[in-house]
């Protein structure tokens, strides 16, 4: 089987760069938050993920 990739070039807007931007941020914050809020409930009360939780050791 051959692999194929396929490249794409974007150019956006000036308006479309700005939503892209702090839709990319407001991404990021999230993420950022969920990971700090999993690493937290790991130390502090030694509490799995919910699909560490569900696959076998």
């Amino acid at each position: 089987m051959t692999k194929r990739a396929y490249k794409y070039r974007f150019y956006p807007t000036p308006e479309q760069a700005e939503l892209l931007a702090q839709t990319f941020g407001c991404v990021r914050f999230v993420y950022n938050s969920i990971l700090r809020w999993r690493t937290d409930a790991f130390y502090q009360r030694q509490e799995k993920s919910v699909m560490s939780a569900l696959t076998p050791d």
